[in-house]
């Protein structure tokens, strides 16, 4: 089912399969949110749970000798998420573990997706509620892609990236043949004091892990008009900065709580950087914030 939120500055779309965003409209019209051309990527704006990214070889196993077995990017974004609520200016979306869910991920639990407008922003929060009887170790993140250019005229090229702080000048490398990251070999990530200048060429070997992230807001931003989209990153440590590699015609900004298996990580979930652990009958939340400009 396809659902709609509007007010005088925007109009955005959702969707229960996946509890994703569709669409993002300003008051012309000018659509923000990726729509999805398979050329490049099928995608839009997936709900990353209850892993970002890959694991080594799509395996993990609990400290307990619990297995783990799901694709890149986890086990919701392709299930249909039930409608909680739906006011005029916000909507909740809700998943709870199935039977082939906890094949891959053995913890029953529930996942809201929460969206609230209020003039030209859009605030995502995720609430990770344990409902099973022992402590559940996991990992959430945004995935959400902005057309970019915005408009017919313009190129990729005359956008850029603008970090609100200094970042580290290096990123680890992923790597390709696996989807793990790859943290003995750093490379540089082309940023001119807190301006990463867009080209295509960036992406061709994936996307730019930002992995000691000081930012807590990025703009995507046209150089010379300042058109875009702001994201505040709230309390998420990582963001990963992605299109596709045949010069994908948009930008993908991922606030994530973790990254893929690591080189110099075990197969031990809990040990993986970062695991969130949410106690059974109590639920964790984050939040990050769209903004059009």
């Amino acid at each position: 089912m396809n659902y709609l939120l509007k007010n005088d500055r925007m109009e955005v779309g959702f969707t229960s399969l996946g509890g994703a965003l569709t669409s993002i409209k300003n008051e012309a019209g000018t659509e923000y949110l990726w729509q999805g051309d398979p050329e490049y990527w099928s995608g839009q704006a997936p709900v990353l749970f209850p892993i970002c990214g890959s694991l080594r070889d799509n395996k993990a196993v609990t400290k307990d000798g619990k297995q783990i077995e799901m694709p890149r990017h986890g086990i919701v974004r392709k299930e249909e998420f039930k409608l909680e609520s739906e006011k005029e200016d916000s909507i909740c979306f809700s998943i709870s573990e199935n039977e082939e869910m906890m094949g891959k991920y053995p913890y029953p639990f529930t996942l809201t997706m929460e969206y609230s407008l209020k003039e030209n922003s859009i605030l995502v929060t995720y609430g990770v509620k344990n409902t099973g009887t022992e402590d559940m170790p996991f990992f959430i993140g945004g995935h959400p892609a902005f057309r970019c250019p915005l408009l017919p005229a313009e190129n990729f090229e005359d956008y850029q990236v603008v970090f609100d702080a200094e970042e580290e000048k290096t990123a680890p490398t992923p790597d390709l043949k696996t989807g793990l990251v790859d943290m003995g070999h750093r490379k540089e990530n082309l940023l001119e004091g807190t301006v990463l200048p867009l080209a295509h060429s960036l992406f061709y070997q994936d996307g730019i892990i930002f992995d000691r992230l000081k930012s807590k807001k990025v703009t995507l931003c046209h150089k010379e008009t300042g058109h875009g989209v702001e994201l505040e990153m709230g309390s998420f440590p990582y963001l990963v900065i992605w299109s596709a590699a045949n010069d994908g015609p948009f930008l993908a900004l991922e606030p994530w709580t973790g990254l893929s298996t690591c080189s110099d990580e075990n197969d031990i979930f809990e040990e993986k950087r970062n695991a969130a652990i949410v106690k059974p009958g109590e639920e964790k939340r984050l939040s990050y914030q769209i903004t059009i400009l």
